[in-house]
């Protein structure tokens, strides 16, 4: 089928979804297939904006992949949505709302991304350039894709290019090791054709090395993960942002430290992410609660803590003056902070870019490779850089080993989508028990029980299970996960 299943204007002339997630009701100015669009260097720019503008949907990174991590010690769910509470409580099955949704949106990026590869080439008249850059970022968006599908179900489809040509959507699961060696693919060619730099929201060498060094980790690979996390860390064009507050501030949250991040835009290119994450009463929806164990993990004088979390007692100013936040204003008596700003005028400030991949994460990927390669104290460089930013007061560490690494990317990288695939990567390495992290309940500011233990199950729970929806499509093409089968 050599017909393109998506509109490719939609990144260019701003056809964003709103909260109801309902398109722009606007004149069609034409019909696009894969056989009349791609002609020029316009075009191809277009094409490449239309793939990035997945990232707002609202049941994609706007809100569903961060249930994703109410698994973790870290947040309560909070919110009105049941289907939450089971992935919370690890009693989900494969018809849970929650799998089911974002699956559709990597798939589009994946075709999207697809087609680019296949017509792009094919474009005379394009600066050589512009034709390079659009590709690497169709690899990257691809590998972006694969990346979060292999996280959260393991073993997932491939869809390549000549299947697309063919017409051939209704694949197999490919093995984790397959869906590995196509992101390693993908990234190693993107990095290659994407420049050092570019605009704010566009991916660039630093993106590319650092999800390949984040995969090497995840596949203990550590002379790679060092190897490809060390071209972040030297390179200036990725710095870390002068201050850990500047990457939660709408004005300053596009920086050298974001190697990817969602560029939503007030009154615009909208996304959903900062309405989850806010104060019901100051026009939020109230979901993805820090809970005290996470409250309590930063050190005394952390300023990280005040970005990160808004807490009783705190004096936040919401546009319209200073309110006083109480713990009557969420189930745990906290929320993120980090990812709600107000506008002057009053209410919550849609510019605020929110970060998938940040420089300071790699940091710490690189650390990590280097203390379970060379043991205590061979990631200390690392560790002190981000501890450095965050504050001169932070004592540096000396001889660190992995206790120390692993309270800095739970502070630095709190709400962030990373303490629960974290813990899962160090359980499978032997490196903490899940279970027994798990086994605790989840405390609010006062000390009560808001989630009581919930049961881990391994080798179960290292991965969710596929759709039920998409496996009933198949017709018998795509099997369920094992663990799940029973």
């Amino acid at each position: 089928m050599k017909r393109m299943k998506y509109i490719l204007l939609i990144g260019a002339v701003g056809l964003f979804t709103n909260a109801c997630n309902k398109v722009l009701d606007v004149e069609a100015k034409g019909s696009y297939t894969s056989g009349n669009y791609w002609r020029n260097e316009s075009d191809a720019v277009d094409g490449i904006s239309g793939i990035y503008t997945l990232f707002l949907k609202e049941d994609y990174l706007g809100f569903v992949e961060y249930t994703y991590d109410n698994c973790s010690d870290d947040q309560y769910h909070a919110g009105d949505h049941p289907e939450d509470d089971l992935i919370e409580k690890f009693t989900f099955d494969a018809s849970n709302p929650s799998l089911k949704l974002p699956w559709k949106w990597k798939y589009e990026t994946i075709n999207r991304a697809d087609n680019a590869l296949i017509y792009i080439p094919k474009i005379t008249n394009i600066d050589p350039d512009v034709k390079n850059r659009c590709l690497g970022e169709a690899y990257f968006l691809r590998a972006f894709a694969y990346w979060r599908l292999a996280l959260v179900y393991g073993e997932v489809p491939l869809v390549s290019e000549a299947d697309v040509l063919a017409g051939n959507y209704n694949n197999p699961k490919s093995s984790v090791d397959s869906v590995h060696a196509q992101i390693e693919s993908d990234l190693l060619k993107a990095a290659d054709l994407l420049p050092e730099a570019y605009s704010a929201g566009r991916v660039n060498k630093g993106s590319a090395w650092g999800l390949l060094a984040k995969l090497y980790l995840y596949e203990d690979n550590l002379d790679k993960a060092i190897e490809f996390g060390t071209k972040v860390t030297t390179n200036t064009n990725y710095a870390l942002a002068p201050t850990y507050a500047a990457n939660f501030v709408a004005a300053t949250s596009n920086n050298s430290e974001m190697l990817l991040n969602v560029q939503t835009t007030d009154g615009w290119g909208y996304s959903d992410f900062t309405t989850y994450h806010g104060p019901r009463e100051w026009g939020g929806w109230n979901f993805f609660q820090p809970v005290k164990g996470l409250v309590d993990e930063f050190e005394a004088g952390d300023p990280r803590k005040d970005v990160c979390i808004m807490k009783p007692g705190d004096q936040i100013d919401i546009g319209t003056g200073i309110a006083t936040y109480t713990a009557s204003l969420s189930t745990t008596g906290y929320h993120y902070g980090k990812f709600t700003n107000w506008k002057s005028s009053g209410g919550l400030n849609y510019s605020l870019k929110y970060p998938l991949l940040r420089s300071a994460d790699i940091y710490l990927v690189v650390a990590e490779a280097k203390i379970r390669k060379s043991g205590a104290g061979a990631g200390d460089a690392e560790i002190n850089a981000i501890r450095k930013r965050a504050s001169a007061s932070l004592t540096p560490v000396s001889g660190a080993g992995m206790t120390a690494l692993m309270h800095e990317r739970r502070v630095e990288l709190c709400g962030e989508n990373e303490r629960h695939q974290d813990l899962m990567r160090w359980d499978r390495a032997g490196l903490v028990n899940i279970v027994s992290i798990y086994g605790q309940p989840k405390l609010g500011s006062d000390g009560q029980v808001i989630e009581a233990a919930r049961t881990f199950t391994k080798p179960r729970n290292y991965y969710f299970p596929l759709p039920q929806s998409e496996i009933d499509r198949s017709k018998g093409v795509l099997i369920q996960n094992s663990n799940y089968t029973n």
